[in-house]
């Protein structure tokens, strides 16, 4: 299944992308799609249910905003340096073991909204990412089979960083991943049995219409099983968390100087096979 919420923000509601590309209203059907429901196999039974009825009733899509498909998200984990290529690129050591680093959940914007560049950032660069959600809790787990059970789906993640402050700042990355709507999410979350091999789907990242990433997860340092097993080691994982499994080849840090860096006004698009496109226009903070 294609969950999404639809509407303004803040008061988005339930819905489905059917078969046929319909847009479907769920909110009489569940009152959203959060981990709550992604835990609960009854209320997904009458979720698939009510999409294979087809009398869901239609929404007109014309003009509606689509907002970020999860609701309350309880944290973002992060993996870093997670692909061959990008690591090259950026001149890096591939990590021995995957590198953590979190985003709040409040950096969570709609896959259309707009992104702002923060005040005094002379560095904001684009990186697509294939951002996993938990769907049943994880804690200790021992096998790449018990990980990809706990996963309730996949979703297209825009992971915008400012490297400078991430960088060159001092501390932790933390200050350079952040920034106010630097986690774009959706449009879907496409459920896990739509997605038959997570480690061969296609990236690409489009920046004022020039391609700037072209890649898939089969570049992958560390598997999405492996990363969610991993990360069970050190951390609870809970229906409704998301994991960004990092990005591949093509970010600005990894070009020649001037590095291309992202400002207001720019424009970036970018999609994963199957799981849908993103567009931000960028303004100033």
């Amino acid at each position: 299944m294609k969950l999404l919420r639809v509407g303004t923000a803040g008061s988005e509601r339930p819905a489905l992308l059917d078969a046929e590309g319909i847009l479907r209203d769920l909110s009489g059907v569940v009152p959203d799609i959060d981990g709550a429901l992604l835990a609960d196999d009854a209320a997904l039974g009458r979720v698939r249910a009510a999409a294979e009825s087809g009398e869901l009733p239609v929404l007109d899509a014309d003009g509606l905003r689509v907002g970020p498909p999860l609701a309350r998200i309880g944290k973002i984990v992060c993996i870093g340096l997670n692909y061959h290529d990008h690591a090259r690129e950026t001149g890096a050591e591939p990590p021995a073991e995957p590198v953590i680093f979190f985003k709040a959940a409040d950096t969570v914007a709609g896959p259309d909204d707009t992104v702002l560049v923060p005040r005094g950032s002379v560095k904001t660069d684009w990186e697509v990412e294939l951002a996993v959600v938990i769907g049943r809790t994880a804690r200790y787990l021992e096998s790449h089979e018990e990980a990809l059970a706990r996963v309730a789906g996949y979703a297209v993640a825009h992971d915008v960083s400012e490297r400078e402050f991430q960088i060159e700042r001092g501390g932790t990355w933390d200050k350079g991943k952040n920034c106010e709507t630097f986690n774009p999410l959706g449009p879907w979350l496409v459920t896990a049995d739509e997605v038959s091999d997570p480690q061969d789907l296609s990236l690409k990242l489009w920046v004022n219409g020039e391609l700037k990433q072209d890649g898939t997860t089969a570049e992958q340092i560390f598997s999405v099983a492996e990363v969610v097993r991993y990360v069970s080691q050190f951390m609870t994982l809970y229906p409704g968390d998301v994991i960004n499994t990092g990005t591949p080849a093509g970010v600005a840090l990894g070009q020649p100087e001037p590095k291309p860096y992202l400002r207001a006004g720019d424009v970036v698009e970018l999609e994963i096979g199957g799981l849908g496109r993103q567009r931000q226009e960028f303004k100033p903070a």
